[in-house]
């Protein structure tokens, strides 16, 4: 090779060297620089500013989670619970951690009491999400069984669960709430916001598997919903729903009703209905027996209205007690309309015309009165309005007024028909004739004092009217009555009921209204059963015994010291149907 050629070479070799040296440094400079800022960056993370990678590990461990709040304890008026909530778990899955073809999965769906099949196919339809419920509101001995099998995704969280202790006898009155404890009926639904809690929040600390792992900062504290005491004692309501089963069950009735005020409070101490329901167990549930019927179903009153017909006649100034009607030959008639009375009972006292339950006498009153005065006075004593308890469906009934009242509907409306209460309306009346005069506004809920209310009737009158019902219950229709050792008062009522077709002819009503001890009122009840179809169907010989059982058990739990003698007791225990 000539001497260029090898220069050449040499030339080319000294090139290709070079060229490895500045590659070799440069992909080294590169390496040491990427390492030099690798380097920088940890110590700057790690010492500088170290906050990056804690908000970085906080934002995949740390969450915010809600705190439940408890809603308000419902009581009676001596504190005892009505309605609590209890702390329960509900059981819910993060489908994207759990494989539906896991083999616990089979012993998960027993202890929740879930078809395997049902559950693996839930986990499969909801792959895409990463929260369903599996169980809500459990008893945390189930919740921790499913816990313990150790199936990823499955995780427990703390709720509230309504409890009802007096279950279906104060069900009416306490109503229920939803699974997500928003009241559907009663007391639960008309305060429900007075009853709502307010939740919490805390953040927490949880695994990679979303369990808690700590507390670590509370945000707001959970409010819980206010406590509430109902005017109700629970004694009384006891008893109360005790005696109408039994009559209702006794008589094959369709149903019934029973409401207890106090005369001087216009306090609600007990109203029950039957049928019920029982609010804890809702799986076999009728709504036909959701209905508060005291509040929501109105009826005609039947003769428990002939008292207040007489108390406007004496408030008129043209009559007096001993006032004779002369009722003969025992019916009235209007076209083709006639009034009957069991029997021509000839000239009577407006004294015997209640404790005969004289249809004939009282029209008489009516066509003499006008149908103007009744219907005022009985506007007066709260018929035909809202009793304003703030009860949901409560029905105000119908209270006629006629630009000119034909004598038969003058006749009609003063022994209560033509007209419709609900058996509150009719308490609330009779408890104006118990207490001297005043109405009172009624309440479920606990007085801590004496409401302010205005007076309907004068004592004079209240008390005239009182000693013909305490002869009502003595020597009348209303002999059965009686209760026990304390004097009574009170008015039966027999009404037929109304149908499709207008009024049935073998379905009635049997109702008494009524008051105890006569001499100085405590309490007011009122008693209603619906078609009776056991023979028995007056008022008298089926409301009656009810209300004589109730009042006498409720002034002894009251301390109300009897008044009778045994003998003085059993003397009243007969009197005619009514």
């Amino acid at each position: 090779m000539s001497s260029q050629g090898k220069q050449a070479t040499s030339w080319k070799q000294r090139v290709l060297t070079g060229l490895k040296a500045w590659r070799f440094g440069t992909v080294l400079g590169v390496f040491l620089l990427v390492m030099a800022g690798i380097s920088w960056r940890l110590v700057d993370l790690q010492v500088v500013d170290n906050e990056f990678l804690r908000q970085q590990g906080d934002v995949r461990t740390i969450r915010v989670e809600s705190i439940d709040a408890h809603r308000g304890v419902v009581a009676d008026r001596h504190g005892e619970p009505l309605a609590v909530s209890t702390p329960v778990q509900t059981l819910w899955a993060n489908p994207s951690e759990t494989d539906p073809e896991d083999p616990g999965l089979a012993a998960l769906a027993r202890v929740i009491g879930m078809s395997e099949g049902a559950l693996r196919q839930r986990l499969r339809d909801y792959a895409g999400r990463e929260f369903i419920y599996l169980r809500r509101k459990v008893q945390p001995a189930m919740a921790r069984e499913a816990l313990e099998l150790g199936i990823g995704g499955i995780y427990s969280r703390q709720e509230y669960r309504r409890y009802y202790p007096a279950g279906e006898v104060t069900a009416h009155i306490v109503g229920f709430t939803n699974i997500d404890e928003d009241g559907q009926e009663g007391i639960e639904l008309a305060y429900n916001q007075w009853l709502t809690g307010e939740p919490g929040r805390k953040r927490v600390l949880k695994d990679n598997r979303g369990r808690v792992i700590k507390d670590l900062m509370l945000i707001r504290d959970a409010r819980p919903g206010k406590d509430m005491e109902l005017s109700i004692d629970l004694r009384l309501q006891y008893l109360a729903y005790r005696e109408l089963k039994a009559v209702v069950g006794a008589h094959k009735a369709r149903g019934g009703t029973l409401v207890m005020l106090d005369v001087n409070t216009g306090e609600v101490l007990a109203m029950v209905n039957q049928g019920s329901y029982n609010p804890n167990d809702r799986s076999q549930l009728d709504p036909a027996n959701l209905r508060n019927k005291a509040i929501t179903d109105l009826f005609e009153p039947g003769s428990t209205m002939k008292p207040i017909t007489v108390a406007a006649a004496l408030e008129s100034g043209k009559y007096k007690p001993e006032t004779l009607i002369d009722t003969s030959p025992g019916y009235r008639r209007f076209g083709r309309f006639t009034i009957r009375d069991f029997r021509d009972y000839g000239a009577l006292s407006l004294n015997d015309i209640i404790v005969k339950s004289s249809n004939v006498g009282v029209s008489k009153i009516a066509t003499e009165l006008g149908g103007d005065v009744l219907r005022n006075l009985y506007a007066r004593l709260g018929i035909g309005q809202a009793t304003g308890i703030g009860f949901p469906g409560e029905a105000v009934g119908v209270l006629p007024a006629r630009p000119k009242w034909r004598p038969v509907e003058e006749a009609t409306l003063s022994y209560g028909y033509g007209l419709s209460v609900n058996a509150l309306q009719l308490a609330q009346a009779y408890m104006v004739l118990a207490n001297g005069g005043i109405r009172y506004p009624v309440s479920l809920l606990k007085q801590d004092q004496k409401p302010e209310g205005h007076r309907v009737l004068s004592e004079e009158v209240t008390l005239a009217v009182r000693n013909m019902l305490r002869n009502a219950v003595a020597k009348g229709t209303g002999g059965r009555a009686q209760p026990g050792l304390y004097a009574a008062g009170g008015k039966t009522g027999t009404v037929h009921l109304v149908g499709a077709q207008g009024y049935e002819d073998s379905q009635y009503k049997a109702i008494f209204a009524g008051m105890a001890p006569i001499d100085d009122p405590r309490i007011v009840t009122v008693v209603a059963v619906d078609a009776p179809q056991s023979g028995e169907y007056y008022g008298g010989e089926v409301a009656a015994p009810v209300f004589a059982r109730v009042m006498g058990d409720a002034l002894r739990l009251l301390n109300v010291k009897p008044e009778l003698e045994v003998s003085d007791a059993k003397a009243t225990a007969s009197g005619e149907r009514g």
